[in-house]
């Protein structure tokens, strides 16, 4: 098996595991008798510990290399499944999704390193298509999840099932997965930008701020869309489930060619080129009253948004990137981060503005929001290649 297709799978098996759990959360609230404020709280804990574990995940992997905190973070998130199908109670609940979410948010960066690593070792943009293999894994796992709720299976079986088919992907996959070197082997030479932190680096804020409109918009799509096309477009519950399903099948066919775009156009270009496709797509689907403009909307929400989220963490791990080919973890791990704060602070923002007019000037926001990438992008790009030239400036002193 070679390193890219282990990669792709264990990206999909990420998105298999949202997939999984995600749609039996009626059947979880069900069985915890949890009311809607408390089922939100305990939601709310996956995020939580989304965005603790990515804050300290870049260390670990610079400690331990991307393997072993790939492997160590997929058997904590599998051995948590089962648990989180038993939980009896609301605080169970949420405590098995904080743990989930650590696990998953740790994954969820290392996996980013070792696709990075692959980027460079075959020198094409390839985490476009990475990421392809994490929303084809989301539907995967969302329509086993159907199946499973379909036949009656409890959430614990369910998802004990998933858990272990995730270990046994985990076993034919881990060989080959690229053997990041932890940082004793790392070379002393310091990374670009003359050793800067993160924190201290414009670029990387801007490229945060590129992953961070995208999560808002994803989020957006993701937790509003059914209700948007219900309330404002006059379908059914069934039929406004697809609005979803369009936009995610979009996200993952448009990432398929995200590769050949990103070398064809380069980076600035496709997501200024996304930022507005998407931007277009939410002002349609919020603004047209009509549904067949609602689902147009979500689909060119869902080929704009492909490339944010992939080019952005592919242009922070070269940022990082040391002369020796190693580096890039901490600034993956710090972009990641301040993605989460978008699925995090997303929903009860558009909800509050919802609340105080209506779901379609929410939307309306939320394309806004998702427009801000184009200006974000221009502005990180420029601020990459100050540092590339005050690096060769410094280099050549």
């Amino acid at each position: 098996m070679s390193q890219r297709f282990a990669v792709i799978l264990v990206f999909a098996l990420n998105g298999g595991a949202l997939g999984s759990w995600a749609p039996r959360v009626p059947a979880l609230a069900d069985q915890t008798d949890a009311e809607p404020g408390a089922l939100g709280l305990a939601l709310l804990g996956a995020s939580v510990g989304m965005l603790l574990a990515a804050a300290v995940t870049g260390r670990l992997v610079e400690w331990f290399g991307a393997r072993a905190v790939i492997a160590g973070s997929t058997l904590v998130a599998c051995a948590l499944l089962p648990g989180l199908g038993a939980a009896p109670s609301v605080p169970l609940l949420g405590a098995a999704l904080v743990g989930l979410g650590a696990s998953v948010g740790m994954l969820d960066v290392a996996m980013n390193v070792a696709g990075v690593a692959v980027e460079r070792r075959v020198e094409r943009p390839v985490m476009p298509i990475f990421h392809a293999g994490f929303s084809f894994g989301a539907l995967v796992g969302s329509g086993a999840a159907a199946l499973a709720a379909g036949h009656g299976w409890s959430p614990a079986r369910h998802l004990t099932v998933a858990a272990v088919v995730a270990v046994a992907v985990l076993l034919a996959v881990l060989r080959p997965l690229p053997g990041v070197a932890p940082r004793a082997a790392h070379s002393a030479e310091p990374p670009p930008a003359a050793g800067a932190v993160p924190i201290r680096r414009p670029a990387l804020w801007l490229l945060a701020g590129v992953a961070l409109c995208s999560a808002i918009a994803e989020g957006a799509s993701s937790d509003w869309s059914a209700l948007l096309m219900v309330t404002e477009h006059g379908v059914g519950e069934g039929a406004a489930a697809l609005a979803f399903s369009v936009f995610s099948l979009a996200m993952a066919v448009t990432r398929l060619a995200g590769g050949w775009t990103h070398a064809r156009f380069g980076p600035t270009r496709v997501l200024v080129g996304g930022a507005v496709c998407a931007g277009g797509g939410l002002l349609a689907a919020a603004l047209l009253p009509v549904a067949a403009a609602g689902y147009a909307g979500f689909v060119l929400a869902g080929a704009g948004l492909a490339a944010s989220f992939p080019v952005a963490l592919s242009l922070a791990g070269e940022a990082g990137r040391r002369g020796d080919g190693t580096g890039g973890e901490r600034e993956i791990a710090f972009v990641t981060a301040i993605a989460y704060t978008g699925f995090l602070a997303g929903p009860p923002l558009i909800g509050g503005i919802a609340q105080l007019t209506s779901l379609s000037t929410s939307f309306v926001a939320v394309g806004l929001i998702a427009a801000l990438i184009a200006p974000a992008a221009t502005a990180a790009g420029r601020s990459l290649a100050r540092e590339r030239a005050a690096t060769r400036c410094s280099g050549r002193a």
